[in-house]
């Protein structure tokens, strides 16, 4: 059973906020109409992706009996924030930390893919919703909004995946490859692979391919 503190629940929504609004600098520039006309679209997929992620953290943390709370850390926003005006987000706006006496670096690795691994579902359940709404999205505004909200989804929720998975500083990358070297080059490739593919094709265009048009 999941159990949140106040300060918790303060923090979720801060980081979820700035966060939110860190990617839609990142994808409108500085155009203050267009940030604020993409936040709410933006807000869906970051919200799922990072909510969800810290959650699955959480989530490991508690099956091995540990408590685990989230706190937020001022310093990555703000860098969050200042790299987003470049076109990019080094998100990193908090983490769930773990308290335990003792924790075996299997545990520690295991806790610490569950966040990039709920990206990475979520970044494929994005997918799937905007390949089985694409033939509608022509004639129906309600089904072109949903595209290009999951297609916003499926952008950000891969890009957390593979951001958090690099083996540097204290992401779920450094974790995940002292535990398992084998787990850690599958998923980051995974991850890789679904970014790379947005960045370079646009889900429209893999949609396309997948549905063979």
């Amino acid at each position: 059973m999941f159990k949140f503190t106040s300060s918790e629940i303060r923090d979720l929504i801060i980081a979820f906020i700035i966060i939110s609004l860190c990617f839609s600098i990142a994808n409108a520039g500085r155009d203050a109409n267009a940030v604020l006309s993409i936040l709410p679209i933006v807000m869906v997929g970051v919200g799922a992706g990072f909510i969800l992620h810290e959650l699955g953290h959480k989530f490991v943390s508690m099956k091995y009996g540990y408590w685990a709370e989230f706190k937020l850390w001022p310093q990555g926003l703000i860098f969050a924030l200042i790299t987003s005006f470049f076109g990019f987000v080094f998100a990193a706006p908090g983490a769930v930390y773990t308290y335990a006496n003792y924790m075996t670096d299997e545990i520690n690795g295991k806790i610490s893919i569950a966040g990039p691994i709920v990206n990475i579902i979520l970044a494929l359940v994005f997918l799937g919703i905007s390949t089985a709404i694409y033939p509608s999205a022509f004639y129906s505004g309600t089904s072109a909004l949903i595209f290009i909200i999951c297609s916003v989804g499926y952008s950000i929720n891969s890009f957390l995946a593979v951001f958090n998975l690099l083996p540097i500083g204290n992401l779920d990358g450094s974790k995940v490859l002292a535990w398992n070297f084998g787990i850690w080059i599958v998923t980051i490739a995974i991850a890789a692979i679904l970014t790379f593919m947005s960045m370079t094709m646009g889900v429209e265009n893999i949609v396309r391919m997948i549905l063979g048009f």
